[in-house]
C-alpha cells in the first residue's frame, strides 16, 4: 500500500494417435531448452490493463524516465488488482490502495475537474505516478539503479536508500523490488524473443497423464474430487508437479511471465480465451500448449480433459510462465 514514508476441438479418440506423437515431440524439445525495467517508453501487452484504464497507465507511466507504464500497471495490480473499489484492513482506499495520510499530501486532481477523488482511477492513477516519481526525485543521487532506488523508498523510505547508497538491506523491501520489477514483464508487450521455461516439459508430462480424466467445477485433482480438475486447477497443479506455485484461478495465472506472440509459441505456454479480448481480468479459460495449435486443457462440466485447437475467436493471449514470474504474483488481489 502507498505508505506515508515521511513519518515512517480434438478428441481423445480416432485422431489422439497423431497429436500424442505431436505432444510426445515437441515437450521433449521444449525439455531441452534453456530456461530492470524503468525509463522511455514501454508498450502494455495486449489487454495486459483493462481498456478503461489502458491509457492513464500508458500516458501517465511515462511522467519520469525512473517509471514505465508496465512497472505502473504492475504496482496497481499488486496493490488492488484493477479494482478501484479496493479498501484493504489497513484503510487503504482505491485502485491504488492510498492510504488518506498520502493522499491527503500526495495525491492529485488527474482528470482537472477540480476534485481529489481517491475512488475515482482519473486522479489516483496519475496520483501514483506523481508519488513514484517524487520518490525518485529524493533519491535521486543515490548510487544504482533509479527504478529500483524508487521502489525502494517507496517500501522503505527514501531515507532508508540515501543511508545505504541505494536499496538497503531490507529483505522486505529487497523482495518488493523484486517482485515489482519481475512482475511488470508480464505488463510489458515483448520487444525480443522470449525465454523458454525450463518446467515446460514436465507441466506438459502431468497434463498428459489426466487425459481423459472428468471435468469438475473448482477441482483441483484432489482424491476427494476423484483427481478431477477445472481448467485452472490443472494448469495449476501441472506447474506445481515440477515446483512452481500458481494462483489458483486462470485471470491470475495470465500475469505469471512474460507474453509470447502467437507464432512463437512453444510447448508448455499457458493459453487463455477470454469473452473480452481488452482485459486480461476477464479471462474465463486456460490450457497448456502443446504444439501444432493444440492445447491440453479441462474444457467444461460433461467434458473430460483432452486435446482442444486454440486458434478459436475468444483466444485471447499466452504467458511463458516462470518462477520469479510467479511468485511475484500477488496472493490475493
Amino acid at each position: 500500500m502507498r505508505k506515508a514514508w515521511i513519518v515512517a476441438t480434438a478428441a481423445v479418440g480416432a485422431g489422439m494417435g497423431f497429436v500424442m506423437l505431436l505432444v510426445v515431440g515437441v515437450y521433449l524439445v521444449a525439455g531441452n531448452l534453456a530456461g530492470g525495467i524503468g525509463g522511455g517508453s514501454v508498450g502494455l501487452a495486449k489487454g495486459s490493463v483493462p481498456a478503461a484504464y489502458q491509457s492513464l497507465v500508458q500516458k501517465w507511466g511515462n511522467l519520469c524516465s525512473a517509471i514505465n507504464p508496465a512497472l505502473l500497471a504492475a504496482q496497481l495490480y499488486q496493490e488492488s488488482g484493477f479494482n478501484p473499489n479496493a479498501k484493504s484492513p489497513a484503510k487503504a482506499e482505491g485502485i491504488a490502495q492510498f492510504i488518506p495520510g498520502t493522499w491527503a499530501t500526495h495525491g492529485v486532481d488527474g482528470d482537472g475537474d477540480g476534485v481529489r477523488d481517491v475512488w475515482n482511477p482519473n486522479d489516483a492513477i496519475p496520483s501514483a505516478a506523481s508519488y513514484d516519481c517524487e520518490l525518485a526525485s529524493y533519491v535521486k543521487n543515490a548510487p544504482g539503479n533509479p527504478t529500483e532506488n524508487m521502489l525502494a523508498a517507496y517500501n522503505a523510505g527514501a531515507y532508508a536508500v540515501i543511508k545505504y547508497g541505494g536499496v538497503p538491506p531490507y529483505a522486505e523491501t529487497r523482495n518488493y523490488v523484486k517482485t515489482i520489477t519481475t512482475l511488470a514483464k508480464s505488463f510489458a508487450a515483448p520487444v525480443t524473443r522470449v525465454d523458454p521455461s525450463q518446467q515446460a516439459a514436465g507441466a506438459i508430462t502431468y497434463a498428459q497423464k489426466k487425459l481423459g480424466t472428468p471435468y469438475l467445477w473448482g477441482g483441483n485433482g484432489t482424491a476427494d474430487q476423484g483427481g478431477r480438475f477445472d481448467c485452472s486447477g490443472l494448469t495449476k497443479a501441472s506447474y506445481e508437479s515440477v515446483g512452481v506455485t500458481l494462483p489458483r484461478v486462470a485471470n491470475d495465472q495470465y500475469n505469471a511471465g512474460p507474453h509470447p506472440g502467437r507464432d512463437e509459441l512453444l510447448p508448455g505456454d499457458l493459453v487463455f480465451f477470454s469473452d473480452d479480448l481488452t482485459n486480461s481480468r476477464a479471462i474465463r479459460h486456460v490450457g497448456i500448449y502443446v504444439g501444432g495449435g493444440y492445447m491440453i486443457d479441462a474444457p467444461r462440466s460433461g467434458a473430460v480433459i483432452r486435446f482442444d485447437p486454440i486458434d478459436t475467436p475468444d483466444y485471447f493471449g499466452a504467458t511463458r510462465v516462470t518462477e520469479d514470474g510467479a511468485k511475484a504474483l500477488p496472493t490475493s488481489v
